[in-house]
């Protein structure tokens, strides 16, 4: 495709002003509330003898007080501090209407799909997220269960043409996604044919209709310059979200990229925080820094605040991180 140096030089002229709206603005300090939030740790098995007003934090109020954590939550609380290994009080039900419940291996078998699935009913996820081979036995096995299926596009590389992702999106829809999540061009970018990265992004946006389109960066691969214009062209394309990574390249999401993004973008398009997000932390993270969005595999371990198995670092460009 034949690059436009008007469209060059006006993405160039945004992304500058961009970057200087940036450079002033000075980040809030973030702060976190959390009910008790002290210090000792007797056994959680154990009654609690502390009285009103005398709360030492021992972190394992959701079971030695449930009633308390009962009314605190009745009164307009949504998050609770517990210490980490507590498995038997309630599930972050505020995390999982949050993650897109991700799938992604190439070797994935219809017992894992059908597992992901059951998964997904029972802790009402926002998604699940799987390759387009998968969309159909998956949209099948959650009729009727409110939870939609988002299809990956130019998975994982990004580099096929406009007309293919266009395709495959089409192809992703006639089977059940309700959502598409693409990868961008990263050659394209990098070569600054900014031109073709957001035509590859329309093509898919308009092959979408009305369904939102979510722009995979992979942040890892790129500098703070070339994450800024991602971010402008997926938002100058129509896409709906711009999202960190595939999972599969190197790194993953970051508190910093997301916040980055977020600023970029504005309200108007949200940010979806995926590549290594496997704990509670991780997820919060995430969601103060911009995300309405997360990709995860760990989504469970997420939503009950129990420990993930870490992925085989080995195989994580090969088979996927998240």
């Amino acid at each position: 495709m034949a690059q436009d140096p008007q469209f060059e030089h006006l993405v160039q002229t945004i992304a500058d002003r961009v970057r200087q709206e940036l450079s002033r603005a000075t980040p809030a300090p973030t702060a976190h509330v959390h009910a008790h939030d002290h210090g000792h740790a007797p056994h959680p098995g154990q009654p609690c003898k502390a009285g009103k007003g005398e709360c030492t934090g021992c972190g394992w109020s959701i079971s030695r007080r449930p009633d308390d954590v009962k009314k605190i939550m009745d009164v307009g609380a949504n998050r609770v501090s517990a210490s980490p290994g507590l498995t038997d009080g309630p599930v972050r039900a505020d995390l999982a209407h949050f993650i897109d419940h991700t799938l992604l291996k190439a070797n994935v078998t219809r017992d894992e799909l059908k597992k992901l699935c059951e998964e997904a009913r029972q802790y009402k996820f926002a998604s699940v997220c799987v390759n387009a081979a998968n969309v159909g036995y998956c949209a099948r096995e959650l009729r009727g269960s409110g939870v939609p299926v988002v299809a990956v596009v130019g998975f994982p590389l990004g580099a096929t043409t406009p007309a293919a992702k266009a395709f495959e999106t089409k192809e992703a829809i006639r089977d059940g996604a309700e959502e598409i999540d693409m990868v961008l061009n990263i050659g394209a970018l990098k070569s600054k044919d900014y031109a073709l990265v957001q035509a590859d992004i329309q093509a898919v946006v308009q092959a979408a209709g009305s369904r939102k389109v979510k722009v995979i960066l992979e942040t890892g691969e790129l500098n703070r310059d070339e994450k800024v214009i991602a971010c402008v062209l997926s938002k100058i394309a129509g896409a709906a979200f711009v999202k960190t990574s595939t999972g599969f390249g190197p790194g993953g999401a970051t508190a910093e990229d997301v916040a980055l993004m977020k600023e970029v973008v504005g309200d108007g398009v949200e940010v979806k925080a995926s590549g290594g997000v496997r704990t509670t932390e991780d997820a919060d993270r995430m969601i103060q820094a911009g995300a309405t969005r997360i990709g995860a595999s760990a989504s469970v371990a997420i939503v009950r605040g129990t420990p993930s198995k870490a992925p085989d670092n080995k195989n994580v460009r090969r088979i996927g991180g998240y």
